[in-house]
């Protein structure tokens, strides 16, 4: 598959949690359903994922340890938007290119699942992400 630096659609948005366990109650009332996927297990999950929405968008809420460390300077909460992208290394590129600041490099999550983001010159996050999951519902709509 030829990969392109574009981005392709909302992937995930990331929220943090002191306590993944009370937020997963509290955002299970909101969304009336029970995350999908939970790591490393439901007792003691260290990340949890809803999906919601007509194209079963991917909100993920993440135990604050383990927030980029650029995250700290922001205080409580934060919350990221990745956009899925065929080739994250070439999209960073080509956004640091353009005078965005990396804000978390390149890391790998998961088989074939990298994320990495970016400050923007005027102070937004950008999240890059090439995710199996938005191929998935991606291909399901061909």
């Amino acid at each position: 598959m030829l990969h392109t630096p574009k981005l392709r659609g909302m992937a995930n948005v990331s929220f943090w949690a002191e306590d993944v366990r009370v937020a997963r109650e509290w955002y299970t009332k909101i969304f009336d359903m029970e995350p999908y996927f939970q790591r490393p297990d439901p007792e003691n999950p260290a990340y949890i994922e809803y999906r919601i929405g007509d194209f079963q968008h991917e909100i993920g809420i993440i135990d604050k340890k383990y927030m980029p460390k650029a995250a700290s300077s922001i205080g409580n909460g934060g919350a990221i938007l990745y956009w899925h992208t065929d080739d994250v290394s070439g999209m960073l590129d080509k956004l640091t290119g353009l005078g965005a600041i990396v804000y978390e490099p390149i890391t790998e999550r998961g088989i074939d699942w990298i994320t990495a983001s970016v400050v923007d010159p005027f102070g937004n996050i950008i999240g890059l992400i090439h995710s199996p999951h938005y191929k998935e519902i991606w291909n399901s709509l061909q």
